[in-house]
């Protein structure tokens, strides 16, 4: 008997022995959480395995303990853990840009936009002056500004303050002769305001050209600090990748640069600008892409903004009836466009706010994508739409909406639009009842960047005042899990990343945010409140 006994232990002990030496070794093992792993059937699990910046195994914490083991592990007790978020639309360089400027958010009279630039220009002394992110629709007179209290303060030093849509600016006299605009400087595409014979210093959209080429170019390490400034912005709220709408050659290979050398790990969906030259340029070069960033896409305009009046409208505006906004670009260069980048391999992403933009842009769309399946077109904002236009997403073609510009528009989108028009904007359940999916970002710097506003405004449709009580045009809300997926593997599909990211999966980058709360099941109002532990891209923790 004690022969027999003696035996039976040897063989537990090599079992044992064997089993352990068929557990693979991994770089980092999380566990003891409630993981959404956002895949096709929406399922939970308990721990996954990383190694070599992947996902290798996921599911209960038995079978990933009894399967691998680590070094290092991640014991998230009553924790929940998300795929890292998307922010299918915004501007990365840009935010970081303004973060070098003087910020102008939140303002609620232009004597404050003064006292700021005054404040700013008290410590950095500045011999040209740049602010972004006035709203005049904040301030209790809710007319454009002019230049003459800038004229008064600053009459030696130019100024130029980006309205906080970027597509209007307010401009100083000194910026204005510099620029050489005066009041028979011609225009198209947007506006040089004039008022009893003079400039007020507004510039709608394309004008505004004419003085961001006097604004002097930053340094290399200005631009390199905007950079890891918006990228350490960018961890803090759970953001891992970033869909970038809008850049130029120069940032983007700096982007990379940086990247190649570990200094920048934020993952970049770069939308190059649709300039002539940049769209021959990378139509020959090719999709070019890394681990960490992806060339594949162009960002169009179509029109300008809203708040501004530069959005295209069929009919004219409500508050100013002569006024329709305008196409930035002739229809025949737009499908010249559309055609050169449907004969590539690249996206076209347009920024389409008014209803004969979207309307113009679908046409085309379809037209030029004839007989060529899965190109995954988007159209960029898709605010204001007949309701015949809506069929267009039916194609394949994608809407990629900002949640907060509903509830930041709404106090005053009707004076723009009348009831009717209303009823067809910022109609985010109904888009993405035609196309099948939504992406969903923020627009930053115009929005705030935190993507818990963006969960909030999709879900709740309030701002966080908590108004209005039921919220706005809720039959266009979305449900949490909608509200997810647009952030996270929706916004993927839309970039041609859904087999990388988007999802907590095996073979996908180890892409995860943490929360100590639920945002799936937590009082909503709350969410807006609600601020990630922890924030990991590629298995390494960078919050």
């Amino acid at each position: 008997m004690k022969i027999k006994n003696t035996f039976l232990s040897v063989c537990c002990l090599v079992t044992a022995f064997v089993s352990a030496q068929k557990k693979q070794e991994v770089d980092l093992i999380v566990s003891d959480a409630k993981i959404y792993t956002v895949n096709k059937d929406f399922q939970t699990a308990e721990a996954f395995a990383v190694k070599n910046g992947k996902i290798i195994g996921i599911g209960t914490k038995a079978d990933i303990q009894k399967k691998f083991s680590s070094k290092k592990s991640l014991i998230a007790k009553d924790k929940y853990i998300y795929p890292g978020f998307y922010d299918a639309h915004a501007h990365f360089y840009g935010l970081g840009m303004n973060m070098q400027a003087v910020n102008l958010r939140g303002t609620k009279s232009f004597q404050e936009v003064i006292e700021r630039i005054q404040a700013f220009q008290k410590v950095k002394k500045h011999t040209f002056i740049i602010g972004r992110g006035w709203d005049q629709n904040d301030w209790k007179d809710k007319e454009f500004p002019d230049k003459e209290l800038l004229d008064r303060y600053f009459p030696d030093v130019p100024v130029v303050l980006t309205r906080i849509d970027g597509h209007a600016m307010l401009v100083n006299s000194k910026a204005l002769d510099l620029a050489g605009i005066t009041i028979k400087t011609k225009t198209s595409g947007g506006q040089i305001e004039v008022k009893n014979g003079k400039l007020t210093g507004i510039l709608v959209d394309n004008p505004m050209e004419l003085v961001s080429a006097i604004i002097p170019k930053p340094s290399r390490q200005t631009q390199i600090n905007a950079l890891l400034d918006a990228q350490r912005e960018m961890f803090k709220y759970g953001l891992t990748t970033i869909n970038e709408a809008g850049l130029d050659r120069d940032i983007i290979d700096l982007i990379d640069s940086l990247q190649q050398e570990n200094k920048l790990d934020i993952n970049i969906y770069a939308m190059v600008m649709a300039t002539r030259e940049n769209v021959d340029h990378y139509t020959q070069l090719g999709i070019y892409k890394t681990d960490k960033l992806n060339v594949r896409s162009f960002k169009f305009m179509g029109d300008g903004a809203l708040g501004s009046r530069g959005a295209c409208l069929h009919q004219a505006y409500s508050d100013k009836p002569k006024q329709f906004g305008a196409l930035l670009s002739p229809i025949p260069t737009i499908r010249e466009i559309a055609q050169q980048i449907a004969d590539s391999d690249y996206q076209m992403n347009s920024h389409a706010i008014g209803d004969s933009t979207n309307t113009v842009l679908l046409k085309i769309y379809k037209e030029v994508l004839q007989d060529k399946p899965d190109r995954r077109w988007k159209i960029e904002h898709a605010q204001i739409m007949r309701e015949t236009d809506f069929d267009y997403f039916k194609l394949g073609i994608i809407p990629s909406v900002q949640p907060t510009h509903a509830t930041s528009d709404m106090y005053w989108a009707e004076d723009r639009l009348g009831k009717k028009r209303l009823q067809y904007s910022y109609a985010y359940k109904t888009m993405l009842q035609k196309a099948g999916l939504i992406a969903l970002g923020t627009d930053f710097p115009i929005e705030e960047v935190n993507p818990m506003y963006t969960f909030y405004a999709a879900v709740a449709r309030k701002d966080l005042k908590n108004y209005p009580e039921n919220g706005f045009q809720m039959e266009d809300a979305l449900t949490r899990e909608e509200t997810l997926k647009g952030m996270t593997i929706w916004a993927a599909y839309s970039d041609f990343e859904e087999n990388e990211k988007g999802s907590l999966e095996v073979g996908k980058w180890a892409d995860f945010v943490i929360f100590d709360a639920d945002i799936m099941t937590m009082d909503i109002d709350g969410i807006p409140y609600t601020e990630p532990v922890n924030t990991f891209v590629k298995g390494t923790q960078v919050k």
